[in-house]
């Protein structure tokens, strides 16, 4: 039993000094912080959903994804992305999804995204364009 616990203790021991050489080798890691509000009167977006995609070299989206929620006052936060490109996507009912990318380059940083309503869609077949010429 106790040789059991020994073995359980050396794996998790080398598992933690794996994971710290890992985060060693990607480089300085910063804490993102998001603030979504609309754009008409700055109130903040609940429930607005964060996708995190990191970029590639000329710019492609690199395989994986992270997803956060907003909360009541429109926040949402995540520690640990490595500095470079990070592609940001914003999606709640009601509103236009937005997209930008940002270039990660400190250890704190803050995001203000400003959602809009949708457009009004514009049709051929509406009638009000159906005015025939004198």
């Amino acid at each position: 039993m106790k040789s059991n616990l020994s073995v359980l203790l050396v794996i998790a021991v080398v598992l933690a000094i794996g994971i710290a050489w890992a985060q060693d080798d990607q480089g300085p890691m910063s804490s993102v912080r998001f603030v979504v509000v609309r754009d008409t009167d700055g109130k903040p977006v609940r429930n607005a959903e964060v996708v995190l995609h990191p970029v590639k070299r000329k710019g492609k989206q690199a395989n994986g994804e992270m997803e956060l929620k907003t909360d009541a006052e429109g926040k949402a936060s995540i520690d640990g992305i490595p500095y470079g490109p990070l592609r940001v996507q914003v999606l709640a009912p009601h509103f236009q999804t937005f997209g930008e990318d940002y270039e990660i380059n400190k250890p704190e940083i803050e995001l203000t995204v400003k959602l809009k309503h949708p457009g009004d869609q514009y049709s051929i077949y509406d009638n009000h364009n159906d005015k025939k010429p004198q």
